[in-house]
């Protein structure tokens, strides 16, 4: 069990916009990730080192993004005006999570445009939906094939999160400050809606706050 990755929701004005103000922030270019068919989404892909990635999400106008739990939470975000999704924890065992969560993982896949068809398994949208404090969980079916290969001079070191590490570790079943204990973390106490208001990274021109 590992932080996998974050999720950041397009704003109004789009998801190309998106990625250009935060590739211009970061010193680093975004790739084109593809489209989640089964989610009615889109996402563009910034590899990180140690095995993790960003990920821009935008909705599309899709009949599946009305249905599918992770369309609904990127449309909600983005309706709020685009921002941090969420954060996505990695896990080695999907059935063991499923019998914690007393429900079914959902395939996901991702058409890239280099052909590939990316794959995994995913549980806990809906927990994010009803308190975005807590991560959901993947299962990649094809590590070799994660969206992290390549990643280098871009290193995410702290995490600021509106929520209850307690509340987290309830959810995840394993000590969230252990989950994250490479990362600078502080749990700023929400006055409004919980959730990851900040990552930072190191970049090769010096520390980003986003």
């Amino acid at each position: 069990m590992r932080l996998d990755h974050l999720s950041y929701a397009a704003g109004p004005d789009g998801c190309l916009a998106t990625v250009r103000r935060l590739s211009a922030l970061l010193g680093a270019e975004f790739v084109d990730g593809g489209v989640h068919p089964r989610f009615g989404t889109i996402n563009y892909i910034l590899p990180l080192e140690n095995d993790r990635y960003i990920e821009v999400v935008d909705v599309l106008d899709h009949p599946a993004s009305d249905k599918a739990p992770f369309g609904q939470a990127v449309r909600a975000r983005k309706e709020l005006g685009g921002g941090w999704l969420g954060w996505v924890v990695a896990i080695r065992d999907m059935v063991r999570m499923e019998r914690r969560l007393g429900r079914e993982s959902v395939p996901g896949n991702r058409h890239r445009p280099d052909g590939v068809n990316l794959t995994w398994r995913q549980i806990g949208v809906k927990g994010l939906i009803a308190d975005p404090q807590l991560p959901f969980f993947i299962h990649w079916d094809d590590l070799t094939q994660h969206p992290s290969v390549g990643g280098k001079d871009l290193r995410l070191t702290a995490l600021e999160i509106a929520g209850d590490p307690i509340r987290v570790t309830d959810w995840i079943g394993h000590p969230a400050d252990h989950l994250l204990d490479d990362l600078d973390v502080r749990w700023a106490g929400p006055n409004g809606q919980p959730g990851l208001i900040a990552a930072q990274f190191e970049t090769p021109t010096g520390v980003v706050r986003i």
